[in-house]
């Protein structure tokens, strides 16, 4: 199967689990969108909720932890036009101990929490955005639709 992310690890131990998730998830985000024949990728870092504060603050100036953030790396309008270049869609960095946090507060496996972080942030550098009501049904039943392909639920 042919990857469609290169994952790096802040502060953390490397977990085979977790590549295993996230080449899964994305693999069907880029299927879905019809981005499997392109030469994109997806740069996941996954950290400690420090490392995301630091993060957080320096491209954001919000000096506060988060669960997940998205870099994009092109507009939307401009992905269906990129060329055959190897190219990155952008970076999604993931706090674990967040998704953990998160998994149980919302009593659900911390598989499923973070492939909908890697789902979620997917669509952020696809250029959707959940700030308008409108935008987040349409942005929420992709993410939805992405996680029921891989037989991911609550």
């Amino acid at each position: 199967m042919k990857s469609f992310v290169e994952i790096e690890y802040r502060d953390l131990t490397q977990d085979g689990n977790y590549d295993e998730l996230i080449s899964q998830v994305i693999a069907t985000c880029f299927q879905i969108e019809n981005l499997e024949h392109t030469n994109l990728y997806v740069s996941i870092i996954l950290t400690t909720p420090e490392v995301m504060k630091k993060i957080n603050y320096q491209y954001r100036k919000i000096n506060q932890e988060t669960d997940v953030l998205s870099f994009p790396m092109f507009e939307k309008e401009e992905i269906s036009l990129l060329t055959s270049e190897q190219e990155v869609l952008g970076d999604i960095v993931i706090s674990i101990p967040k998704v953990k946090e998160q998994a149980q507060e919302y009593e659900h496996s911390f598989e499923r929490e973070l492939a909908y972080m890697l789902v979620h942030g997917f669509y952020h550098l696809m250029g959707e955005d959940h700030l308008k009501e409108d935008e987040k049904v349409i942005m929420r039943q992709k993410e939805e639709n992405v996680l029921r392909q891989l037989n991911i639920t609550r």
